[in-house]
C-alpha cells in the first residue's frame, strides 16, 4: 500500500507529494521547496521515515513545482520525470522564476520523458501516467489503481480547475483532460492536487461547476 505525505512549500503553498510503501523506496513528486527550512523539513521526514527516494516526478514545468528539483535530484542523486512538452519550462525556469521574484538553483535538464501510459515502478508498487493537457502542453497525473488515488498537478483542484491564461494553456484541452481521462477513474478515487486541500472525484463531479458536463 502506497503512503503519502503532503508538504506545502513556498509562498505559492504548492503541494510537494512522498509517496512511498512498505520497502522504504519512495517518489518525491513536484518538489516546491524554497527556503532552507522547507529543505530541511523535506530531508527530516525523508531520513526519520527511513525512506529511499528513487526518482523526481513533475507533473508540470511550473516554477512553483520545480523550485526544489536541483535540490532533490542532487541531494539523494536521482533522475527528474517531466513530459517533454514541459522540458521548456525547465530549460527557462531561471527566467521564470526571476519574474516573479525567486532566485533558484538551475532544475537538472537531463531529465527522462514521461508519456501516456507509462508505468512507474517503486519498492513493489506502481504509478501510472495519464497526460492531462490543458494548464500546460505536458501536464501529466499519476494515479494507483490498486491504491484509489489520483495525483493531478494543476488540472484539477478542489472546487476549481486550473488556470489556462497561461501560455500553453487551452481550456478547450483542459476540459477534454478532466472530463475524457481523469473523472472516468472512478468516484472512489481520492484526488492529491497541486495546490489546496485533498478531494475525491465523486465531491468534484456533483460540486465542482467546471465538470457540471451533463
Amino acid at each position: 500500500m502506497i503512503q503519502i505525505k503532503t508538504f506545502y512549500f513556498n509562498d505559492l503553498r504548492e503541494c510537494t507529494y512522498i509517496l512511498w510503501d512498505q520497502t522504504g523506496e519512495c517518489v518525491i513528486v513536484d518538489p516546491g521547496c524554497y527556503s532552507a527550512n522547507e529543505k530541511e523539513r523535506l530531508e527530516k521526514f525523508i531520513i526519520e521515515q527511513g525512506l529511499k527516494p528513487v526518482m523526481l516526478l513533475n507533473t508540470h514545468g511550473h516554477f512553483d513545482h520545480i523550485m526544489g528539483n536541483a535540490y532533490v535530484a542532487s541531494k539523494w542523486n536521482i533522475k527528474t520525470y517531466i513530459h517533454p512538452e514541459d522540458k521548456l519550462h525547465l530549460e527557462r525556469a531561471l527566467h521564470y522564476s526571476d519574474m516573479f521574484g525567486y532566485k533558484i538553483e538551475q532544475p537538472p535538464l537531463d531529465t527522462i520523458d514521461l508519456n501516456e501510459g507509462d508505468i512507474l515502478s517503486f519498492g513493489e508498487s506502481h504509478l501510472k501516467v495519464i497526460h492531462t493537457p490543458g494548464h500546460t502542453r505536458g501536464g501529466v497525473s499519476f494515479y494507483s489503481e490498486e491504491d484509489k488515488f489520483v495525483i493531478t498537478g494543476d488540472a484539477l483542484f478542489a472546487g476549481s480547475i486550473g488556470r489556462t491564461d497561461l501560455p500553453g494553456g487551452d481550456y478547450d484541452q483542459l476540459m477534454e483532460s478532466l472530463l475524457g481521462k481523469i473523472i472516468k477513474l472512478g468516484d472512489d478515487y481520492t484526488v492529491y492536487p497541486g495546490h489546496g486541500p485533498v478531494t475525491t472525484i465523486e465531491k468534484e463531479i456533483s460540486s465542482n461547476p467546471f465538470l457540471r458536463y451533463e
